[in-house]
Formats: C-alpha cells, structure tokens, sequence
C-alpha cells in the first residue's frame, strides 16, 4: 500500500484546505464572480427604482383624474 501522506506537503491535490493561500487565478475568478454579481444587482435595483416611479405616476394620475369632477 502507498503512503500519500509522504508526499510533498505543498502539494494539496484538488482538495485544498480553509488555511491554505488562494492562487492568483482564484482570487481573479473571485473578483470577476464579485463584479459580476455586483453589476446584476445595481440591474435590478435599477429595474426596481423605475417600476416604483412608474407605479408612483400611474397613482398620482389615477388619483387626479378620480378628483377631476369634484369641487
């Protein structure tokens, strides 16, 4: 049977464990993930402040046009 504890103990395999330093390329991939996910929100937050205006003017229309006959 081999022992694979033997083996160079940099060498973490597939698994790294919480402790060990990210390489360049994951901390890349994190900053992409992170400015992907950032710019999908400021999109919805967006999408959301304009179907509040829009519902806010549909209600002040609404509510000029119910007041429109009256004294």
């Amino acid at each position: 049977m081999s022992d694979t504890s033997r083996g160079n103990p940099r060498d973490l395999g597939p698994h790294q464990h919480a402790h060990a330093a990210p390489t360049t390329q994951q901390m890349r991939t994190v900053g992409q993930r992170r400015r992907d996910a950032e710019e999908k929100l400021e999109h919805h937050l967006q999408e959301a402040r304009h179907k509040a205006e829009r519902h806010d003017a549909e209600d002040e229309k609404e509510a000029g046009d119910s007041g429109a006959g009256e004294p």
